[in-house]
């Protein structure tokens, strides 16, 4: 009922439309006696019957163009042909423009949807990462080299979480996009990104007009020059460490070589001893450059995740077995406790056997002679539940080396893992060591978007642990 009520209001709306000036003639001229009472009646009932059955053909033509009109509007598809279904000529000649025009109407729109998909794909492959930004310098989008470049897997909301936030709250970059929205043209600005590792980038800020039909504004085209100032970088450290470093072994082989060639020359014990002393500082010189190398190579490409998965209790193992006769040496009893099936992800195999070498090298070198060594690892505990350290809440690792050496003082651990600290020179020297290891230990995790912790206390021990994710957050 309250859905015929309206409909049958319109149609003696339109009857009355159709059959008025009719049936209003015909009653006056009944009332001035120019019509006998029986014919106008009879006028008046056929002149209203007419007005309702042309208004019902009417009606049901106009509602029928009316569907036509919106399904048009809403591009659903082609419109069918009316004019079989519709009586009165002029409706009908309207319907068969609104097809015709709807169908050019689809027509354009279907080129419109291939050409936005065409222009996706291009931004989608293209090898320079490409971000999209609205009017207030929000992420829209970005294509699948800016999701590598920010570590967002899918979509630019779990980038914008990370590193592409960061990018975006930048100073340099912001003064940037209010100049370029004020209309003072593209801009190009160098941007440094401290965190979570170094990030150099060039950024190319560009205003689109109009805007692209997402609502994007602005248009950032990202220049990764990260390697590229690293590289620049290791040859100036290379150089700067290589000359300070090499220089004392280096003078000592000089001494020696010209100590050889005159008064020790015909002095086979001391030649024997020199020798030995000499062999010794061209290992270290040779141990000193493949630190500096590896580590410059790690600094290289710190910004660029790893991929694969490691069993990091199978692979800690394998370096426990290797380590057995630099344990030997030391008199040094290993203890492990590997949890099985504790898998890093994304992990570099090498890298974290390198990390696991240089950390069970420092614990047999300035643990104590004859002590015992702890290696372990397990998954970690969720925020760090029933730990010292608070490790992050997503699914990880941690990998632990703990010696019962003399510890070191509060004051020197911020600074272990600086290239070249050494809490004792002469010590470090005479164990072996080039003052690299944490170092090299640092950049391998931060580049697994890692965390590394050392705790220690004097006459305690150290243990140094690392937290690594587990590809499950």
């Amino acid at each position: 009922m309250p859905v015929a009520a309206p409909r049958a209001r319109r149609l003696l709306a339109a009857a009355a439309l159709i059959g008025g000036v009719p049936a209003t003639a015909l009653l006056l001229l009944l009332l001035g006696g120019w019509l006998a009472a029986l014919p106008a009646l009879l006028a008046l009932v056929a002149t209203g019957a007419a007005a309702i059955a042309l208004a019902r053909v009417w009606l049901g033509n106009l509602q029928r163009l009316g569907e036509a009109i919106r399904r048009a509007e809403a591009g659903e598809g082609e419109v069918p042909a009316l004019s079989h279904r519709i009586v009165l000529p002029s409706v009908a000649e309207i319907a068969e423009d609104v097809r015709r025009l709807a169908r050019s109407a689809n027509e354009r729109a279907e080129l419109v949807m291939r050409l936005r998909r065409a222009d996706a794909a291009i931004i989608e492959r293209l090898p320079d990462p490409l971000v999209v930004l609205d009017a207030r310098g929000a992420a829209l989008r970005a294509n699948a080299a800016a999701r590598s470049l920010f570590g967002s897997g899918s979509g630019v909301n779990a980038g914008a979480a990370g590193d592409l936030a960061a990018l975006l709250r930048h100073p340099t970059l912001a003064d940037a996009l209010d100049a370029t929205l004020a209309g003072e043209g593209p801009r190009q600005v160098d941007i440094a990104l401290p965190v979570p590792v170094p990030r150099d980038l060039l950024v190319h800020v560009i205003l689109m007009e109009p805007p692209l039909s997402d609502g994007g504004r602005i248009v950032l085209l990202l220049s990764d020059r990260t390697r590229e100032r690293a590289v620049e970088r290791m040859r100036a450290d290379f150089v700067a460490n290589a000359s300070h470093e090499l220089r004392t072994p280096l003078a000592s082989l000089i001494g020696f070589i010209e100590t050889l060639r005159g008064p020790a020359h015909d002095d086979a014990e001391a030649r024997m001893r020199f020798l030995g002393i000499m062999a010794e500082q061209s290992e270290r010189m040779r141990r000193l450059i493949d630190d500096l190398l590896g580590l410059s190579r790690i600094e290289i490409t710190e910004h660029q995740p790893p991929t694969g998965e490691v069993d990091l209790a199978a692979l800690a193992a394998a370096e426990a077995e290797a380590m057995a006769p630099i344990l030997a040496q030391r008199r040094t009893r290993l203890e492990t406790a590997l949890e099985p099936g504790s898998l890093a992800k994304p992990a570099d195999a090498e890298q974290l056997g390198q990390v696991l070498r240089n950390l069970l090298e420092n614990a047999a070198r300035y643990g104590r002679e004859g002590g015992t060594i702890r290696l372990a690892v397990a998954r970690a505990a969720p925020g760090g539940e029933g730990t010292a350290p608070r490790w992050p809440s997503r699914p990880g690792v941690v990998l632990s080396v703990a010696d019962d050496g003399p510890g070191i003082a509060r004051q020197h651990i911020p600074r272990l893992t600086e290239r070249f600290y050494r809490v004792d020179r002469g010590r470090s020297r005479n164990a072996g060591g080039t003052g690299l290891g944490l170092a090299i230990v640092k950049h391998i995790v931060n580049r697994h978007r890692g965390q590394l912790v050392i705790e220690s206390e004097e006459g305690a021990g150290a243990t140094f642990s690392v937290w690594l994710p587990a590809g499950g957050g």
